[in-house]
């Protein structure tokens, strides 16, 4: 499989931890998202993935698919073992609504594009992008840290893809100096995730296209 990626995009970083925890070899190429104002605009990308966005999977017939989680769910379906959603119902949906926080709420919020528009086109100071990021990764935070089930992961004693789309996030967290200080359920998670193989390979700093 061939994964186009940025090292520091939190949502190919989700990507990266489920291929790894599936034991999936892919090719890594590297889509810088910030270089020349984004090679993820160019026109050689843009016909990859016309969203112009990573991740981006080539599957191995062929196929392109896009967006983190949609990835996620089609490598769980094709390669069920370790499974990364609960059998049960209830527990599964507890799993995507967990997922979910850091996906739909959060992440939109600050990924680079929202952020890019704040200071370009809404000309912010720094400060107040900040601030924004600050709020959002906070008040999602905030409603992960009460759902959280008994530890070491977020849903219990195994590795869902709530925990996934978490420590991306919590990584992010930490570059942009948010305070964990109200959350030590979510940092427990992080520490116990980070001590996996899967997602030490999959940390950004680990990447072939590291800066």
């Amino acid at each position: 499989m061939t994964l186009y990626s940025f090292f520091r995009s939190s949502a190919a970083y989700r990507v990266r931890i489920a291929l790894n925890l599936k034991g999936i070899a892919y090719e890594t190429v590297p889509v810088h998202l910030v270089r020349d104002g984004g090679h993820n605009k160019r026109p050689d990308y843009r016909a990859v993935n016309p969203q112009m966005r990573v991740p981006a999977l080539v599957s191995p017939n062929g196929e392109v698919l896009i967006q983190s989680l949609a990835i996620i769910e089609y490598l769980d379906e094709t390669h069920p073992d370790p499974p990364l959603l609960p059998k049960d119902p209830i527990a599964r949906a507890q799993a995507r609504a967990l997922a979910d926080i850091i996906a739909c709420d959060i992440h939109p919020l600050n990924n680079i594009g929202p952020l890019r528009y704040l200071k370009q086109q809404m000309h912010q100071e720094q400060s107040a992008i900040d601030a924004w990021y600050h709020h959002w990764v906070i008040a999602g935070f905030e409603a992960f840290e009460a759902l959280i089930r008994p530890a070491p992961y977020a849903c219990g004693g195994a590795v869902t893809l709530a925990d996934i789309c978490l420590v991306p996030q919590v990584y992010n967290a930490r570059r942009l100096k948010v305070p964990l200080d109200k959350f030590p359920k979510i940092v427990g998670i992080d520490a116990a995730c980070r001590a996996l193989a899967a997602f030490d390979r999959a940390r950004p700093e680990n990447q072939p296209d590291a800066e």
